[in-house]
């Protein structure tokens, strides 16, 4: 005789069923849960975690102050190439947009001057910007270059065209070298990209080298855990 089946797991299927339908459409706010276990005729316990189990799933997101919603669809990079993030925004068929929030030149400092394969005391240039798709804040990058790379490049066109500026001047990314890693957004960061306080942030460490395998670019990103994901296809030798 079959197990019968726990009440918030038939709830938390039904529940389930209406985001797969679009009967609850992407982005849209969900009944209380109080109302959902009038609805279902539940105790606010069971309803609560039929919830928590969607939102456990990425299915539903909380939001604080305002209630859970249908998550997004979010930001998927396929970790095979070295695809630009304005490129896998627009491929996903939304807008990629950038504010600048820090333009500056300082010495490297010791892991910047590893990284980068210079002296400690070399100039580089620092630039900091929020990266958005659709007007929505997907990361905080922090890009170093060698100063003597784009000393001849003026600074309006570094800040708007990074990357044309240097493909225009030869630095094209032969191969780059990634680390990801989990943490929690500072208070700094959680502001800028519109999340609470210690939300789950992707961190992307990734070096950029030229078809000579010189080191050129040391990119430090920080990605809202609930609207980017990095995706990796494995195949067996």
């Amino acid at each position: 005789m079959s197990k019968k089946v726990p009440v918030y797991i038939a709830m938390h299927n039904e529940l389930r069923k209406k985001v797969l339908s679009n009967d609850w459409s992407k982005g849209q706010k969900i009944p209380s849960e109080r109302a959902l276990a009038a609805e279902f005729n539940v105790s606010r316990m069971t309803a609560r975690q039929a919830v928590s189990s969607l939102v456990e799933e990425g299915m539903l997101e909380r939001k604080q102050g305002a209630g859970t919603f249908v998550a997004s669809d979010k930001v998927r990079e396929k970790l095979s190439g070295i695809p630009s993030f304005t490129e896998t925004i627009e491929k996903l068929g939304k807008t990629p947009s950038s504010k600048l929030m820090s333009f500056y030149t300082k010495s490297a400092s010791e892991s910047e001057a590893e990284k980068l394969q210079i002296g400690q005391n070399e100039e580089v240039l620092v630039m900091e910007r929020i990266r958005y798709a659709d007007e929505e804040p997907i990361c905080f990058e922090v890009a170093t270059i060698p100063h003597h790379i784009v000393s001849n490049i003026s600074k309006d066109e570094l800040k708007q065209h990074l990357y044309q500026s240097l493909s225009d001047i030869g630095y094209h990314v032969a191969r780059a070298e990634q680390v990801i890693s989990a943490t929690w957004a500072s208070e700094q960061v959680a502001e800028m990209l519109q999340v609470k306080r210690e939300s789950p942030i992707l961190r992307l460490k990734q070096v950029s080298y030229t078809q000579e395998d010189d080191p050129f670019e040391y990119v430090r990103a920080q990605y809202v855990g609930s609207r980017y994901e990095f995706f990796i296809e494995a195949k067996s030798n």
